[in-house]
Formats: structure tokens, sequence, C-alpha cells
């Protein structure tokens, strides 16, 4: 590949998702580096204002809490009971989001915390709650710091690294883009610490087998994950679009100079636009619940331009469906238009139908959303 997309794939992204590891936030264990964290934010603050002359939004997935916990108990080593992990994530998550509320602050930017579990992903309901908190969030101009809520999962539904839940996040927000700050300036062909013929990998494709084999190794006493568990990250953020950037976390500026289309680190680039994957998931490979029928002015605002599925177009509700599920939108004559995530379960849907906005509250004693089903979450189909 040529450099082109390295200096423009940063450039050009409006929303982006950070993740910095435990070794880095804590300084390898000494505790919460609050220079450190306070370099990250006045970048972060810079983004959110649109310093360069663009604003962007912006999400930190931030590990530390169990390092941090460690560090307050007074243990050396990583402890390996969950009940030990889930104890020293409660007693750190305090100074974590503390450090990133008052350094967020001092630039000038609200912050917001947020844990989050795997169940929260798994879940439809849950994931569309997460999502609308979070966008809603980065529409006011809040960086929500989100970690995994170590304090009430078990080894059975653990995200397993935060490199993980930065890409599970990018997916989850539509992100043009993760970054991913570590300890090492990137990826290298192999261990340079064994191999004086390590040559460093400046851009490749994200999903590319061969940099599993460069990448193997596991992270380091205070954190999970090694330059594996990214390589994975950047696959996983790549089915919903995202590229990858993997970069040295005390690089000065390291995240307004990529966004200034500087070639930092090691860019994964995905190969499927971010629209387009997201509306190939969403046309191939969840199962419908139910439906809602349309009329035919609906019909052609959602065919000709593209708008959201508002209730007051909806004739009736066919099938038994939750908050989240997958459901088909049809016309008058039965064809299917589109299908998407419902923002209300059939219940409430049949109560809603032809009704506008205005009298949700009303009807169902709370709103959720305007929409039954947003644009974003919806594709439009051929008439299956």
């Amino acid at each position: 590949m040529n450099q082109i997309s390295n200096s423009t794939v940063l450039r050009e992204a409006r929303r982006i998702v950070v993740k910095v590891g435990s070794s880095l936030v804590t300084n390898e264990g000494r505790g919460l580096d609050e220079l450190a964290i306070g370099e990250w934010s006045r970048q972060l603050a810079a983004l959110v204002r649109g310093e360069s002359g663009v604003r962007r939004e912006v999400i930190m997935v931030s590990s530390g809490a169990i390092a941090e916990g460690m560090k307050r108990l007074g243990w050396a080593v990583r402890p390996r009971e969950v009940h030990e992990l889930q104890a020293a994530a409660a007693v750190g998550q305090m100074g974590l989001a503390q450090m990133y509320e008052t350094k967020l602050r001092e630039n000038g930017t609200g912050s917001a915390q947020v844990l989050l579990t795997h169940a929260d992903l798994a879940d439809r309901e849950r994931y569309l709650n997460a999502r609308s908190t979070l966008l809603t969030l980065l529409t006011h101009g809040v960086v929500p710091v989100i970690n995994e809520n170590d304090t009430v999962v078990n080894d059975e539904i653990k995200f397993g690294d935060n490199d993980t839940l930065g890409a599970l996040v990018a997916n989850l927000v539509e992100a043009d883009a993760l970054v991913i700050l570590t300890d090492q300036r990137g990826l290298y062909t192999a261990d340079p610490r064994r191999d004086p013929q390590a040559q460093f990998v400046h851009e490749a494709r994200a999903g590319d087998p061969a940099l599993e084999a460069m990448a193997g190794g596991a992270g380091t006493s205070i954190g999970r994950g090694g330059m594996l568990t990214k390589i994975l990250a950047a696959r996983r953020a790549a089915g919903s679009g995202a590229s990858t950037v993997i970069a040295w976390g005390r690089e000065p500026d390291v995240l307004l100079r990529l966004t200034q289309g500087e070639a930092i680190g090691t860019l994964l680039v995905a190969q499927t636009a971010k629209q387009q994957a997201r509306k190939q998931w969403m046309a191939d490979h969840l199962q419908l619940r139910g439906a809602v029928v349309i009329d035919a002015g609906a019909a052609a605002k959602l065919r000709g331009e593209g708008k959201s599925l508002l209730p007051i177009g909806m004739t009736a509700v066919d099938g038994d469906f939750s908050r989240g599920d997958v459901i088909a939108v049809r016309d008058p004559a039965g064809s299917e238009v589109a299908r998407g995530l419902a923002n209300y379960s059939s219940a409430e849907a049949r109560l809603l139908c032809r009704k506008p906005s205005s009298e949700f509250e009303r009807l169902l004693g709370y709103v959720a959303e305007a929409e039954m089903v947003h644009r974003d979450n919806l594709v439009l189909t051929t008439g299956r």
C-alpha cells in the first residue's frame, strides 16, 4: 500500500476510539501517571474543540483500574482469583475516573464514566441502550471514558483485555478509526528485542493472517494484552469499517499529529467501507423477530430519501419482538422495504402506530427515541 492511506485515515476520521493500556496509564504499575493522563486529556479536548479546524468525537477506553487498585491495596503481583481482581478493580476505578474527570475538566471538556461487560453488547436491548448513551454523550461534546466492568464480571463474560473492548466499542458507535496506544512503537515482523533483523511494519491490511504470526507473545505483569491482542482487535474493528493505528503512547502529541495526517506507528487498514460493512452485517447476519407495515408515503421516504422510520408512518405490527431485535419493514403490498433494530417492543409499537412523537410519553409513560428504527440502524432491502 502507498502512504496516501496512512496520511488520510486519521486526518479524515471524525469519530475516533482511543485505547490506552495499563502499563502506560499506571507507569508500569507504580500508580496512575498523572502527567501522561493529563497529556492525553489535553489532546482529546483539543480534538473535541476542533482546534485544528475539525471537530471530532472521541471515546477513551482506558485500562488501569485493576493496576491502580493493586497499588492502593499494596499488592505487588496481579492476583489470579476473580474476587480479588474484582476487589482491586473496585478500589482502582475510583481513582481512575477521578483522574480523567480532573484532567479533562482542566482542559475545558466534560467526561463520563461508562463501565461495560460482554453481556451489555451481546444483548440487543442493552447494545442499543449503550449505543444511544454513547452517541448522546458525543453529541454534547463529552468524552466517555470506558473500562470493562471488572467489579461484576467473571471469567466467562470478561472481554479478556481492553484491546478487544476498544474494538467492540468502535463497532458499537461505528467509529472511523481505533487508536491503540501502547508501550511499543508499533508492530515489527518479529520481536526486535530478540531478532536484530526485525523490521518495522508501517502499514498492512487489517485481518492479514501473517500479522498474527508476527505478533505472538503475552502482555506484561501489569496488563493482560500483548501485540497479538492488538492485531486481533484491529481485525475485529475492521469488521465495521474502522482502521486501526498502533502507536507509542508517550509519543509527543501523538493524537494531534495522527489526526493531522502524520504517519506514526503501524496502520492496519480496514478493507470494507464503514457503511457498507454495517449494512451488510445487518442485512445478512441478523435473524428477524417480527415486522412492521408502513404506508406508501413512509415507504417512499425510506427508499428515496434514506430517512428513519417514524411510528406515525406505521399501520400494523406483526410478531412478538423486544427493543433491539431485528425487524422487517414492509410496504402495503407486503414487500420488504428494509430491516433494522427496533427501538420499541412489539407491544409498544402497536400503541405507537400512526402516532406522533409528542404522544409517546402519554401512551408509554416514557420516551426512548423519536424513531421506531433510526436510519443508522436501518438497511434497505430488495423485496425479500
